[in-house]
């Protein structure tokens, strides 16, 4: 079993704020420009089905592409985007989301969080969501819960695949070799440090944890 570790990144303020912003800035900016086209085609398929009856094999396999990826985007847009103490995310709107990603992949999420959340922790259970994910190459089951404002994700999987190196840049030491798709590892102890939180993570042979 991995050592619990935890770390708080040192915040200069402005600095880390302004970047923090930009990213987030590109993050929305992306997410908003493809929800619109991809609703359009999810339209454009559930108007093709009316007009000819029962869906197709081929029609029901892009219907399904299209609520996937259209599910995607909206986490990205929560995960990546732009968040704020004052703003919330509704519990049906997030648990909506996650059974929509949970009916089309190898990940089932169940959010236990009870009530309306502060969308800047919102955010940060989507990132270490996406930081678990990296470690469970069969897929599992992932719980989050918040109790007493205290934030915990926990996975079950059949085996897990961490690498090492990769998850101790939530410590603060990120590898050089950083690849697009792992770019979470790099956000989750930043938005952590901007809002005064520390991240614990605990892996074993068949679980993970990150708490903050």
């Amino acid at each position: 079993m991995t050592a619990l570790s935890s770390q708080l990144l040192p915040s200069d303020a402005n600095t880390e704020a302004s970047e923090a912003d930009l990213v987030a800035l590109v993050g929305s900016r992306l997410c908003h420009d493809l929800i619109s086209p991809l609703g359009a085609i999810s339209n454009g398929v559930e108007l093709l089905a009316m007009a000819g009856g029962a869906m197709s094999p081929e029609m029901q396999l892009i219907a399904e592409s299209v609520n996937a990826a259209n599910a995607r985007v909206k986490f990205f847009r929560v995960a990546f985007g732009q968040s704020s103490t004052e703003q919330r995310v509704s519990q049906n709107e997030i648990r909506n989301l996650l059974a929509e990603m949970s009916a089309t992949g190898r990940m089932k999420y169940e959010w236990q969080a009870e009530g309306d959340q502060p969308r800047h922790f919102v955010k940060m259970a989507y990132l270490a969501m996406l930081c678990m994910e990296t470690a469970l190459p069969f897929g599992g089951r992932l719980v989050i819960t918040e109790i007493n404002g205290e934030w915990h994700l926990v996975a079950e999987t059949r085996r897990t695949k961490p690498d090492e190196a990769l998850w101790n840049a939530l410590n603060g030491q990120a590898p050089e070799d950083l690849r697009p798709a792992q770019v979470q590892f790099l956000l989750l102890p930043r938005e952590a440090a901007l809002h005064g939180r520390h991240i614990a993570w605990e892996i074993g042979e068949t679980e993970a944890r990150i708490g903050f």
